[in-house]
């Protein structure tokens, strides 16, 4: 599992800020703020992602994604359980392995494998499987909230 202390942080920092969320660094002894999950996952506090140096890129890149993808009535209102339904979540899902192709350390090989090694499911039994032959859908909900443009490219716009 990737972490954050293996990776240079300037590319998350630089691509979280277009969307204007920021990043607030926990210490390794504290919990983190806004985590769903607990433990070393990345939390949510409004625009704010908050991350310990043993967070998982793809816990980060997973809650960033869900900031951008909801609407602005719930980010403002945003602590810890992001909500959303199932083709919100497949959209999160699409938009951070998109991210993670851009990030020179991670790309989408390094997310996908990630994301299967922490648990997440889909129909055809792995991320990048999923991402490649049945995320039509998610890819096309990001276009029309205008995350993607009509040719699947980042716009650098949220919801």
């Amino acid at each position: 599992m990737l972490l954050i202390n293996a990776v240079d942080p300037a590319g998350l920092h630089e691509l979280l800020a277009r969307y204007g969320i920021g990043i607030k660094y926990i210490a390794s002894d504290q919990a983190i703020p806004g985590s769903f999950w607990g433990e070393s996952e990345a939390g949510l506090v409004g625009s704010l992602l908050c991350l310990r140096e043993d967070t998982p890129v793809h816990s980060a890149l997973h809650e960033g994604a869900h900031c951008v993808c909801m609407t602005t009535e719930r980010r403002a209102a945003l602590h810890t359980d992001a909500g959303g339904d199932t083709a919100e979540e497949n959209a999160v899902c699409y938009l951070q392995i998109e991210w993670a192709a851009i990030l020179p350390e991670i790309g989408r090989q390094r997310i996908c494998s990630d994301m299967d090694s922490w648990g997440y499911s889909f129909r055809l039994g792995g991320a990048a499987v999923w991402y490649e032959q049945d995320a039509a859908d998610a890819r096309v909900w990001l276009i029309d909230h205008g995350i993607l443009d009509a040719q699947g490219a980042l716009t650098y716009a949220s919801r």
